[in-house]
């Protein structure tokens, strides 16, 4: 946590203050980019929706490594049981290994807001199909306000797990 702390730390100086006459040597390694840009492409989903924005926070981080690896390593697809994950809410995606960017995974899940309605949840569905928009939703949970994500691949497949805290989709609640 603490070297992606200094390692933002450093990027932001180094976007506020660049150096004068001459290239930046700066280099900010692939996972933090990684980081940056899907809480990028999270909070343009939420802002779209009217919601305040999302923090990256590397102990979720951390724990949808552990995950990711797992599927990558076993091959099993499907959520983690919720009491290996308390609090935390959960979005997977997965496809062909390095046939995807980062904005696609991530725009995958925002594109269901094309089948999103606002309503309690479960009833946040055009199609009246909960599931076509419990990615979407969860990206635009108001409540959630940190998000930690990892990429992971197998021999054939990539796999991005996204952990979400507090965790949305709850029986009830208004969405967005």
């Amino acid at each position: 946590m603490r070297f992606m702390a200094v390692a933002v730390s450093l990027a932001m100086t180094a976007i506020a203050c660049p150096a004068t006459g001459g290239a930046s040597t700066l280099t900010i390694p692939p996972s933090t980019a990684l980081g940056m840009r899907i809480v990028v492409l999270h909070n343009q989903a939420r802002s779209a929706a009217g919601v305040g924005p999302i923090y990256w926070d590397a102990s979720l981080a951390a724990a949808a490594d552990t995950y990711a690896g797992e599927l990558a390593q076993t091959g099993r697809w499907g959520h983690s049981p919720p009491a290996a994950r308390p609090g935390q809410g959960e979005n997977l995606w997965m496809g062909t290994r390095e046939a995807f960017s980062v904005d696609q995974m991530i725009g995958s899940w925002a594109g269901e807001g094309r089948w999103f309605k606002r309503g309690a949840f479960p009833d946040v569905s055009r199609t009246d199909n909960w599931e076509q928009v419990g990615h979407y939703s969860q990206m635009i949970w108001r409540g959630t306000t940190r998000v930690g994500c990892a990429l992971r691949s197998s021999a054939g497949n990539d796999y991005l797990v996204c952990r979400y805290s507090p965790a949305g989709n709850d029986i009830g609640v208004s969405v967005p």
